[in-house]
């Protein structure tokens, strides 16, 4: 029986940003690309992961008192590493696919960035790659699990 690895269905062209990227732009990349979650690297390494959810949650409420120019002010201070989340999640190449999806489930997150030796990214796997190879499943197009 053929094991599924990480390696064989993770996006290796990983889009990333530094911990000193401004909010604003790390939000504006997840627009542009039509992603949900950016891995955050420094020197190579995976440091944090920022969301949408995570840069929602940091912009104000509609209740606020504040106008939009002081608003917009203090959004701009903002950089990823004020709102990421840091201790990241993660998996190896080598693992299975039944390990990242047990992870992502038992953690209720969508994805896990892939490292290497020393927390160097490699990739990145999510739940639509786990929908991708469950559908490839249904289709007999990857062995039986």
């Amino acid at each position: 029986m053929k094991q599924l690895l990480v390696k064989d269905w993770m996006t290796k062209d990983v889009v990333t940003v530094s911990p000193d990227t401004p909010m604003l732009d790390a939000h504006q990349v997840m627009r542009e690309k039509k992603i949900r979650r950016v891995p955050v690297v420094q020197n190579g390494k995976v440091v944090g992961i920022v969301t949408r959810s995570d840069v929602r949650e940091a912009e104000p409420s509609d209740a606020t008192t504040l106008n939009v120019w002081e608003i917009n002010y203090l959004l701009a201070k903002l950089r990823v590493k004020d709102i990421m989340t840091s201790e990241v999640i993660t998996v190896s190449p080598q693992d299975t696919i039944k390990t990242a999806a047990t992870l992502l489930y038992e953690n209720k997150i969508g994805a896990l960035p892939v490292v290497e030796n020393d927390n160097k990214l490699a990739g990145i796997i999510t739940e639509s790659d786990i929908f991708r190879i469950l559908i490839a499943w249904f289709n007999e197009e990857v062995g039986d699990q």
